[in-house]
Order: structure tokens, then sequence, then C-alpha cells
């Protein structure tokens, strides 16, 4: 069997299966020797046999092309996305169905050679930004146990930075694909909206959900997008959309930052200047950077919950709750709730609003390439988050909650180790279609932090 530090990424176990140092099993074998390990049990929700996954892996080694895009790696996937043979909870276990194919998703990546070991944790109804909305355990951090894992795909990021898989898929409406990166000291990729089908998927708000990637580093969701991208008649909401090459960071790119007095950190000083340190990385690495007015962008995240969106999500546990409203999470109940009081005059003035904030949100991109944000303005402790799971959820999207209302692609990529030992992170953000050039830079500014991949140097 290889080294294991030659093999903790998507490219690295490639190349070593092509060079005949390692075979799938020896890798599925590795990830749950790694599971039982580390002992937690709120990573996954439902976790394949052993076994199982070892016989596939060896029907792929006898039956399929090495050369698949995605040849024996293994890959989670966050408990809202169907798996055929597991069960969908959306962690919520009165909601759960045992689904007859495999999302779309999903799917592809079997074809392209993946092999699935589970489905993993989240906030019930992918419904939060702090993995703590779960009957089925909070997941730990890996950098300091007292803190959230960030949601709402918490399992498929702590998957991913403890090393139990190269890859997993999450889901992302208001920044569940990318909180949890960050607080992981992992990539977070956010597609283009209607870029990946969310067909098999259970909808949190269904006009703007899309599947995300985490991974190690950038090359890796990238290779995952790839594969799983494309249009797909099951979902109306798919649009051809290509995911592009990925090229070099451009010199002078211009990168729209929030004006001084209007970066908001609540308090987190670590973070402010963790933030400042990645401007000037960015800068040292040929980035133009150019302050803006966030204010508009702040607004349109608040529009998210404020405004018909949660009437999305209201939709989706209609029938549990009208026949067991005590199967739901309470906080989640009640976000949920609030929707079904919204009123077609509610919704159209919405619209129209963010319909100017979508003008305002073009206008600014005609002076930058792509805004550079924190991806999270600080972290919390579990017993701060249950003591006031709205309001601190509420400032954890501060930075991301807008992205999908106004149609922008999203890439999180460690920044720092802070001096307390969390990690921080940044988020780029621009257009739909323009995901390839997020990758050109965020692969370069993340080669260029010099950081560990993910917590695998804390994972005996």
């Amino acid at each position: 069997m290889a080294e294991p530090h030659l093999t903790e990424t998507v490219a690295e176990i490639l190349a070593a299966y092509r060079r005949d140092a390692l075979k799938p099993q020896d890798v599925v074998a590795r990830s749950y020797a790694g599971i039982r390990r580390h002992a937690d049990p709120a990573i996954f929700i439902a976790l394949r046999e052993e076994a199982e996954v070892l016989a596939e892996a060896a029907a792929l080694v006898r039956d399929s092309d090495r050369t698949l895009p995605l040849y024996g790696i293994p890959i989670a996937v966050k408990d809202n996305i169907d798996v055929k043979g597991l069960p969908t909870t959306a962690a919520c276990p009165a909601f759960g169905y045992r689904p007859a194919k495999d999302a779309t998703a999903v799917a592809r990546l079997r074809r392209a050679g993946a092999l699935i070991l589970g489905k993993t944790n989240l906030d019930q109804f992918a419904t939060g930004l702090v993995g703590v909305r779960t009957p089925y355990g909070i997941g730990r951090n890996l950098f300091n146990d007292t803190l959230i894992p960030g949601g709402s795909s918490a399992g498929s990021a702590l998957a991913v930075a403890a090393g139990f898989v190269p890859l997993a898929l999450g889901t992302d409406t208001a920044g569940s694909g990318r909180v949890p990166a960050a607080f992981g000291n992992i990539v977070g990729l956010k597609p283009s909206r209607g870029m990946v089908s969310c067909s098999g998927v259970v909808p949190a708000c269904r006009t703007l959900d899309c599947v995300s990637v985490f991974s190690l580093t950038v090359d890796d969701a990238i290779a995952a997008l790839k594969v799983i991208a494309g249009a797909d008649d099951a979902d109306p909401y798919t649009r051809p959309r290509p995911v592009g090459a990925v090229g070099p960071m451009p010199d002078g790119v211009r990168l729209g930052v929030p004006l001084p007095g209007e970066r908001l950190f609540f308090g987190d000083k670590r973070s402010a200047e963790a933030y400042d340190a990645a401007l000037d990385k960015l800068a040292s690495l040929g980035a133009n950077i150019v302050e803006i007015d966030i204010k508009p962008f702040y607004e349109a995240a608040r529009l998210l919950y404020e405004g018909p969106w949660v009437a999305e999500r209201y939709l989706v546990a209609k029938a549990l709750i009208a026949s067991a409203p005590e199967a739901l999470h309470p906080v989640t109940r009640q976000i949920i709730l609030a929707g079904a009081h919204r009123t077609a005059a509610d919704t159209f003035a919405a619209f129209y609003r963010l319909e100017e904030l979508r003008r305002g949100a073009d206008r600014t991109f005609r002076s930058i390439d792509a805004l550079a944000l924190p991806t999270a303005p600080t972290i919390y402790t579990v017993v701060q988050v249950l003591d006031d799971p709205i309001g601190l959820n509420s400032r954890l999207g501060t930075y991301t909650n807008f992205a999908n209302l106004l149609d922008l692609c999203a890439l999180a990529v460690p920044a720092a180790m802070r001096d307390d030992g969390v990690p921080f992170g940044i988020s780029l953000l621009a257009p739909a279609g323009q995901d390839a050039a997020l990758a050109g830079i965020g692969r370069h500014f993340h080669a260029a932090a010099g950081l560990p991949l993910g917590a695998l140097d804390r994972i005996a």
C-alpha cells in the first residue's frame, strides 16, 4: 500500500492507482479504519457496510476502466440527497424514505467510478448554518470541540476535513456548502445555480438550491464538478452551463472588498485580522483590491429569511407539520412555520426589491471581477448557539446568504489558522458562469496560504 501522505487528495489517489501502488480496496479499508478510530457517530447518519463497499471496489477493479475520472474515489453524500439503498432522512426520521434511485448527481458520480460510503449529518431540512439542529448528534469540530462544526452540510465537511473521504457532496442555499468548509479548513465549491441537477435532492428553497462539493483542494472540487455538472430533464431548473477550463490567476484581477466601515465581524478581532492578512496576500499575488459599498449585498442577504423564500421551505415539510409537528427540531419548526403566513403581495414586493438589488450587483461587477469576502464573520461555541439559535445563525450568513438570490457562483477556500488554532477562510464570488475563473484565483491563493489539508495533521 502506498504511503498515506501521498494519497490524501483525489489527484494523488488516482496517480497511485495508475502506477499500481494502490487499489480501490486499500483506500476503502483506510476510510473505514479512520472512521472507526475517530469514533464520532454524529458525522454519518447512514454508513454502508464495509464489506459491501469493498466488494463494489473489487468489481470496479475487475470490470471498469481505470481512466474513469473518479475511479475508486470514496465519497460521502449529505443526507438530503438520494442514494439508492440508503434512507434519505434530511435529519428528520419521521420524514425519511427509501429512494428508488440515485439522485442525478450521485448517479453521475457512480458512472465516473466513485464509491459511495454513506450519508452524512446535517441541520434538519438543510435549514441552518450551525450544524447543531439535528437529532443525530452534533459533530465535533476538528479544531476545538467546544465550537460548532458549521452547517447545514456539517457531516460532509467533517468527513473531508478528517480525511475519511477526499470528496463529499453537500447542498448550498444560504451558505451550507461554504460555512462548514471554512470551519473545517477545506474547500467548499458552490456552483452556479442550475449547473448541477437537484433531481433527487430534498428541496430547501427549490428555486435557489445548489448541490455543492467539499474537497481538500480546488482542483479536486473542479474534478468533481465536471462529473456532476450538466443539464437534466428531471430538473427544470438546470441550465446548460459548461464548467470551463481552469487557468492561472490573472495578474491585476479586480477583487471587490467591503469598505472598512462596512466589514462585519461582530467583535471577532481575530477574524478581522485574518481577513486583512488574506487581502494583503491576494494583493501580493497580483490582485487589485477594490473597496466597494457592500450594503446592497447585505440587504439581499436579509431577504432570504425575511422574504417569501421561507415559504419554499414550508412546502417541503407542510404535510409533516400538519400531521406530526413535534417530529421537527423545534428551531427548524419555528423557522419553517414562518413561511406559512406569507402573502402573494409580500412575495411580489420581495421579488421587486430583489430585482433592484440584482441590477445594483450587476453594476458593481462592472468595476470588479469577483468579490473576496470572509466566508463567515466569526465562529461560535455550541453552547452559544443553543442559547441563541436564530440570532447567531443569522450572523453566520452575513457573507453567504445573498449568493444564490443574486445568481452568483462561489468558492470558499482556507486562508489562515488564527492564533487560537481556529481556521479562517475567504470566499470568492462572481456572476453565474464564472466558476472556472474563481477556481483559478482560489487555487493560487490556497497554494500560497501554505496550510495543512483540512485537519489531517490533527487526525491520528
